[in-house]
């Protein structure tokens, strides 16, 4: 069972605060019980946790099915879905090196004594006693050079939160539209990629609104956000666990700070929250506008707080703007001005242009990528992606200074781990239209090496030509990995 460790008073007062009505439920002890060693309690234990797997995945569906036939009704009853169970699949689930909260507990630490500690966490959030901890302010740095604040939980929070994200996703995912993509199962990047271009080449697009909200994250109104959620669930329980995390509040420099906005970017149950914040909020008003007021074609894909909108008429685009900033001020959100803009885009612009000889539309950025009306080999309009120049630029930085810190390893040990790099690196990126940016990208790596292998010492005369064959050696040609998005949307899509 886990060790008590120190904890400042801060942080200690804070999960009162935000617990207090749970306060007269007294915990329970904590024994310590000794790991399973030997192969015949390993595969027990391996079989077990399978068992766990099909019993939550049916009770999960079953769920789902309800959600499914009853789209009006509230589920009154789901708090009991959060067993040792699932708690357990939410645990395995959990990423093993991820950096702890105000507790200092680690995944493997927690696993040591895994049955008796789920058994424990069980007990606590049937009964009541569960009480959520403020999480740690942590800062990972943008691709601006500005610092994204996070807010790392603690690991009980982490498995509590992903067991009740899996309950409610049960229920949300029958209810969540189709152009909505970001933090659902099943879904990525790639897919909204794809049904963006789909939709772009597909339909009378003519003009792009690339919409950003600002500081979505930390300016959610959490009253609306309970009352949006409340729309669907009528457990009390399942509301009381949520409205902990909202009010747990963040550790920072030993000092709690509790708002009431904000839904802790970085914590499991945020993106879901934010996915339904933004269902009421966005999509369901979006998808009745362009069935009531566009006079035109009009396609939308939403990916987290990041909306690419596409019309065919100048003025219905004009009109869905101006409206859509009257609908976020109604509920404490604001689009950012410096990255919401309108631009003309598609197939009919790019041939006024050129026959004005005015050169190519305007492009746009949308997850990584930059969006270009571009020429077939054939000559035929077609829309192509870019990897960003400036994600590129912030990619090798980091490359820079990690080559930097291996410079003194052995040249195989370097072109191991520049491989998987430069692997990871094409697995998003190798896309259509892509090939000459993760040539540069290949380029850039392995000039990159060469600099770092020359400063190992100030005789080293290392040449390119042996760079060459040493990037040869150990980092990957680029080639296309994904396939044209009309053929993976048709698969998805069958429609």
């Amino acid at each position: 069972m886990m060790h008590d460790r120190e904890k400042s008073d801060a942080a200690i007062v804070a999960a009162k605060l935000a617990n207090k009505a749970e306060a007269n439920f007294a915990e329970a002890a904590e024994s310590v019980e000794p790991r399973a060693e030997t192969k015949r309690n390993a595969r027990e234990q391996s079989t077990h946790r399978a068992l766990d797997r099909v019993r939550v995945s049916q009770a999960l569906q079953r769920v789902r099915q309800a959600a499914r036939q009853k789209k009006k009704d509230k589920f009154t009853a789901l708090h009991h879905h959060i067993n040792i169970d699932l708690l357990r699949v939410a645990f395995l689930a959990l990423k093993r090196n991820a950096a702890p909260g105000v507790d200092d507990l680690t995944w493997r630490t927690y696993a040591q004594d895994l049955d008796q500690n789920l058994t424990d966490l069980a007990a606590r959030v049937q009964r009541g006693a569960y009480r959520a901890l403020p999480s740690r302010r942590t800062y990972i740095p943008k691709a601006d050079s500005r610092q994204r604040p996070l807010a790392v939980a603690a690991l009980e929070d982490k498995i509590v939160q992903k067991a009740t994200a899996a309950v409610l996703n049960s229920v949300y995912e029958e209810d969540f539209l189709g152009f909505s993509y970001g933090f659902r199962p099943g879904r990525g990047q790639h897919d909204c990629l794809d049904a963006l271009m789909v939709g772009i080449t597909t339909k009378r697009v003519n003009f792009i609104l690339d919409a950003d909200i600002r500081s979505f994250f930390d300016e959610v109104s959490q009253s609306w956000l309970i009352r949006f959620v409340e729309h669907r669930i009528g457990d009390p329980r399942i509301i009381r666990l949520i409205q902990k995390w909202l009010k747990a509040g963040v550790l920072e420099d030993g000092v709690v700070t509790v708002s009431d906005k904000g839904t802790g970017q970085g914590s499991v149950i945020s993106p879901l929250l934010a996915n339904v914040y933004l269902h009421y909020v966005i999509d369901l008003w979006a998808d009745r506008w362009r069935r009531r007021e566009a006079k035109g074609d009009m396609i939308i894909v939403r990916y987290a707080d990041d909306i690419v909108v596409g019309f065919e008429h100048e003025t219905d685009a004009r009109r869905f703007w101006d409206e859509m900033e009257k609908r976020l001020q109604e509920f404490a959100l604001s689009l950012n001005p410096d990255k919401t803009r309108l631009i003309a885009f598609g197939r009919h612009v790019a041939d006024r242009r050129a026959r004005k000889g005015l050169g190519k539309p305007e492009t746009f950025n949308f997850l990584g990528f930059t969006f270009i009306c571009g020429r077939s080999r054939k000559g035929k309009f077609q829309v192509k992606r870019k990897s960003r120049r400036d994600r590129m630029r912030t990619k090798l930085k980091e490359i820079k200074e990690a080559l930097r810190r291996r410079m003194h390893q052995s040249i195989p040990e370097q072109g191991k781990w520049l491989r998987q790099v430069v692997i990871g690196y094409f697995a998003y990126h190798a896309v259509p239209t892509n090939l000459s940016a993760l040539g540069a990208f290949r380029h850039h790596v392995a000039r990159l090496w060469l600099r770092t292998l020359r400063r190992r010492s100030q005789k080293d005369k290392f040449a390119w030509q042996r760079m060459e064959k040493l990037a040869d050696d150990w980092l990957p040609q680029p080639k296309t990995l994904h396939p044209w998005p009309n053929v993976r949307f048709a698969v998805r899509h069958s429609r």
